[in-house]
């Protein structure tokens, strides 16, 4: 028998915090039950299997960075807009060690197509506005800002910039003056 309150939400978001906890590859259904004290088998009316609730973990982690996004981008555009958005992708990796690494799971097209991904592209779409850029320029501008983002923040969150100066707060902001001045100046195709 399912123990009462147990819901899909409620084991996502467990899941989630689970992720942030021990890491997000160290999720399981059965490290989920022992979590609620409940048998493997009792969550399996609410979960297909451990994928399951990974691709659940990695959807509430892409709407929750993409209405942390939102919120930092309201009435911001340029380097302004740039930096915002940047800095909650940072920030969220740092509160968020699994739920960072459950947003780059990788998910069937349809739904892909279905999660708030979409809105992070459409985000970074928003910022590019501002430096003029069209297609298909932004759609590299938009892979280009992915790339650092994510690199950047995958590195410094495995001590890649600890063991020299200057600090790694300092690199954050000269490549975010950098990617202004690049965005700024686009080459020509």
């Amino acid at each position: 028998m399912v123990r009462a309150g147990l819901t899909v939400e409620r084991l996502a978001r467990a899941g989630a915090e689970l992720a942030d906890e021990v890491g997000f590859e160290q999720v399981t259904v059965s490290a989920l039950a022992r979590r609620f004290d409940v048998k493997a088998a009792s969550l399996y009316s609410h979960l297909k299997n451990s994928q399951d609730l990974k691709t659940r973990i990695a959807l509430l982690s892409l709407e929750e960075l993409a209405d942390r996004g939102a919120a930092a981008l309201a009435g911001r555009a340029g380097k302004d807009a740039l930096t915002a958005l940047a800095d909650v992708y940072r920030d969220y990796a740092r509160e968020h060690p699994g739920r960072y690494a459950a947003a780059q799971l990788r998910l069937d097209p349809e739904t892909a197509a279905a999660s708030a991904g979409v809105r992070h592209a459409q985000m970074t779409r928003a910022i590019l506005r501002g430096y003029d850029l069209t297609e298909p320029d932004q759609t590299h501008a938009v892979r280009m800002l992915g790339s650092v983002f994510h690199g950047y923040v995958s590195l410094e969150m495995t001590g890649g910039f600890s063991h020299s100066a200057p600090d790694s707060q300092e690199t954050w902001e000269r490549i975010l003056d950098a990617l202004d001045a690049l965005l700024r100046n686009w080459p020509a195709s």
